[in-house]
Order: C-alpha cells, then sequence, then structure tokens
C-alpha cells in the first residue's frame, strides 16, 4: 500500500491544542443513489498504523479496513446524506454542500477548524477553508473521503441492490458503467435514479 499523507494542513491547529475537522463527499457523478459526505475528527498528533489516501487510490479491500480503524481511532464521526429526489431538487452542487453541513453537524466534537474538499465551503459557523483537490492533498480530508465510499458503496450494495437488483448497483454502485446503461434501457429509472442527471446525458448523446 502506499504512504500515508502527512498532517500539512492539521499541524497548525494541532500546535495549538486544537482540533480539525476534514470533510469529503462521494457520489457527485453518478446516475442514481445519494451524494454521501463524511466528516471526521482525528485526534490532535495522530498517526496511522496504516496509510491514509485519497479513496480513489486504495482498493475496496483496503478503505474497507481503514475505515475500520478510522472508526476505531477518530474523535468523531459525521454522516451527511442527500437521496435522488432532493438531489433532482436542489441541483448537485447544493445537495453536495448539503451532505457536507449535515455531516457537520452530526459530528459529536465541535472542531476549531474545518478543512473541506473542492471549491466551495458548506454553510455553517466554524472556520475552515475549501481545498481543490483536498483529498489528495490533506490527511483529514483523505479519511473523510475513504469513510464517505465506504458508508455510500455498503448502503449501494445492500439496500439499494436488495431493492432494485436488476440494476447491479452491488456491482456499479449507479455510476454509469454500460452494464448499468443497458439495465436503464430494458427498465428505465426507478426511485433511485436522478432524472435530472440522465436528461442531461441523454441530450448531449443526441446532441450531433
Amino acid at each position: 500500500m502506499t504512504s500515508s499523507l502527512l498532517p500539512v494542513y492539521e499541524e497548525v491547529w494541532w500546535r495549538q491544542g486544537a482540533h480539525v475537522a476534514g470533510v469529503d463527499e462521494v457520489g457527485r457523478g453518478a446516475l442514481a443513489g445519494p451524494v454521501v459526505a463524511a466528516a471526521v475528527v482525528l485526534p490532535i498528533g495522530f498517526s496511522s498504523a496504516l496509510p491514509v489516501r485519497d479513496s480513489k487510490k486504495l482498493s475496496p479491500r483496503q478503505r474497507e479496513r481503514l475505515a475500520a480503524y478510522l472508526c476505531q481511532h477518530a474523535l468523531g464521526i459525521g454522516f451527511g446524506w442527500v437521496h435522488a429526489a432532493l438531489i433532482d431538487t436542489l441541483g448537485i452542487r447544493a445537495a453536495t454542500l448539503l451532505a457536507m453541513e449535515e455531516a457537520l453537524a452530526q459530528l459529536p466534537v465541535t472542531p476549531a477548524y474545518v478543512l473541506v474538499d473542492g471549491p466551495d465551503f458548506p454553510a455553517t459557523e466554524l472556520s475552515g477553508l475549501a481545498i481543490v483537490d483536498g483529498d489528495e492533498k490533506c490527511l483529514s480530508i483523505a479519511a473523510a473521503s475513504v469513510l464517505a465510499k465506504v458508508a455510500r458503496d455498503a448502503w449501494m450494495a445492500t439496500v439499494a441492490d436488495l431493492r432494485y437488483p436488476a440494476y447491479g448497483f452491488a456491482r456499479h454502485k449507479g455510476y454509469g458503467t454500460p452494464q448499468h446503461w443497458q439495465a436503464l434501457r430494458h427498465y428505465g429509472p426507478c426511485t433511485l435514479h436522478r432524472r435530472t442527471f440522465l436528461r442531461q446525458l441523454e441530450q448531449a448523446m443526441e446532441s450531433p
């Protein structure tokens, strides 16, 4: 497994004895299922026995092992879930920020500072910083990316797949794979599909 990110963004706050939260989301580009955000507060001076990296750079087995480890050692973890119907109502950007806000609200520990992946900062009274590609640069954000990914994948593989087995959600987790598109053409969308995404993609496919 690759080496762990260093707490470059956290150290200035840890030296003051202050807690930092990392926040990231997954599922933004999926055709179906929720957007899920995780917020995590790591212990001051945290040094992981397992390498902490962006979830996309880890295998499913590595992510699951690391998520279990983080659940054991983190001071606090919160999750925010925004499902397809609300994504269609709000739009994906607002839905993503709402998921982040809910994840922060679920934390049992109030951090002094928040580090968020992406260009936008969620509506919160907490101070913080939005970092583009933060899951590749920041330890706490990378940890949050792993927790969010494992939580969403588990939901898609159990709840979503059991509810609508014909779509193969356990395999593609709602993303636009050829198998998923084939199922959509055969069965049409289910209640877990984001109708605005489907319309946009269909229009793009029909454009000359």
